[in-house]
């Protein structure tokens, strides 16, 4: 326990007690003034914070060998809990991926997010396992991917996403940047083809590939690797249309047609984020001050307590105030980076950078939303939203990787 970093810790509860307030603020009621009030969403996140502080001090007594032994039990076992929920679970928002037990619900999908990590850091940590194998490549996709499918089947698209943010750990274990930036570019393409004619594209394209074929065309290899990219790109611009209309469903084609302006239903698809915008700009640099938002208080903003609760920090608290916020998630993320790099067990880095890739992902995404510059894919933010399962699942993903770094001393290098 000496060893711990409290540092960390200490931001841990920094931020949960700020969300906790930012709650209350949100969906604050003149009839229920009580922050205990279990009717309330800011009395059930005392429930959920007392858990996590629970749960984070049983996570640091277990012995710190515990976790890399168990980690594909673990990671099996929320499997079935994954596959369980489409069985037996109950559709809430029209995402079949809850249990509920009275007025409370579990998402196990949540958690799926630190046991995936896990199992990818106990096979990446594996002994003669090397990320230049295409082995190793395929081995490591398939155990992301697997939690991704059956997340993707109970209509949870958003959570789905995070899950991307584990090409950043394989970055980190050697994955070619190239691949980050293939990547990268087929995202960039995608959009472009949305906003852009084909044809225009395809003579970009071709224009492009040309130039690059006379540059490098005594270079036999190099020929086959430009006509490839070509084929590629011109398959997704080709397939996007497809994509768009049969796979992606109606609700994230109208979030995908307001991000990119071609839709500016202000009373309809456009609400959420148009309300967000105007609560988080009226803040201007210090706020209106605390329980004085008028945008939350007389509810403009949908899910206010939830996956817009950094509208509630914008308008209450201001430009000051969301520095404040961001700053504080950015020195955590700084930590998390910097103590995984000293770890002497190779399965502790490599989970001290899941740590740190979900949490920047879920950061970039949600604030990116509130603000316009992201598409609304319901996520929440980290420590702040509403929720136990978020709550939990993000507690048990850090304290983890806390024990981790106070067991690294008892570790021979």
């Amino acid at each position: 326990m000496q060893n711990i970093d409290w540092l960390i810790v200490s931001i841990f509860l920094v931020m949960v007690a700020i969300g906790w307030f930012n709650i209350y603020a949100a969906v604050f009621n003149e009839e229920h003034k009580n922050i205990f009030d279990i009717t309330q969403n800011y009395g059930k996140q005392t429930f959920w914070i007392s858990g996590a502080i629970l749960i984070a001090l049983i996570i640091l007594v277990i012995d710190g060998k515990f976790y890399a032994a168990f980690s594909y039990p673990i990671y099996i076992f929320f499997l079935f809990t994954l596959v369980a929920v489409i069985l037996f679970g109950t559709v809430i928002k029209g995402s079949h991926s809850w249990f509920k037990i009275g007025t409370f619900a579990i998402q196990p999908a949540e958690f799926a997010k630190f046991a995936t990590n896990m199992a990818l850091a106990k096979y990446l940590s594996t002994l003669d396992i090397r990320m230049q194998n295409i082995k190793t490549k395929i081995i490591a996709g398939i155990i992301t991917l697997i939690p991704v499918g059956f997340i993707l089947l109970q209509n949870e698209t958003g959570t789905a996403l995070v899950y991307t943010s584990f090409v950043f750990v394989l970055y980190r274990e050697g994955l070619s940047g190239n691949v980050l930036l293939l990547g990268l570019a087929a995202a960039v393409l995608f959009v472009l083809t949305l906003l852009v004619a084909k044809s225009i594209l395809v003579i970009i394209i071709a224009c492009m590939a040309l130039i690059f074929f006379f540059l490098v065309r005594k270079k036999r290899r190099n020929v086959i690797i430009i006509l490839s990219g070509m084929a590629v790109a011109l398959a997704i611009v080709f397939s996007v249309d497809y994509v768009y209309h049969h796979v992606l469903q109606e609700h994230q084609r109208v979030r995908i047609d307001v991000l990119l302006g071609h839709q500016t239903d202000l009373k309809g698809a456009g609400y959420n984020v148009n309300q967000s915008k105007i609560a988080i700009g009226s803040g201007g640099l210090i706020g209106k001050g605390y329980l004085q938002g008028t945008q939350t208080k007389y509810e403009f903003v949908p899910e206010q307590s939830t996956d817009f609760i950094f509208c509630t920090v914008g308008e209450e608290w201001g430009f000051l105030g969301s520095f404040v916020v961001i700053g504080l998630f950015m020195v955590l993320l700084a930590r998390i980076i910097y103590v995984a790099e000293r770890q002497r067990s190779q399965y502790s880095r490599i989970y001290g950078y899941g740590v740190a890739s979900i949490l920047f992902f879920h950061v970039m995404v949600n604030i990116g939303m509130t603000i316009g510059l992201a598409p609304v894919i319901g996520i929440p933010l980290p420590f702040f939203s509403y929720g136990g399962s978020s709550l939990w699942s993000f507690t048990i993903l850090l304290f983890i990787f806390v024990k981790l770094d106070a067991y690294r001393l008892q570790i021979l290098r």
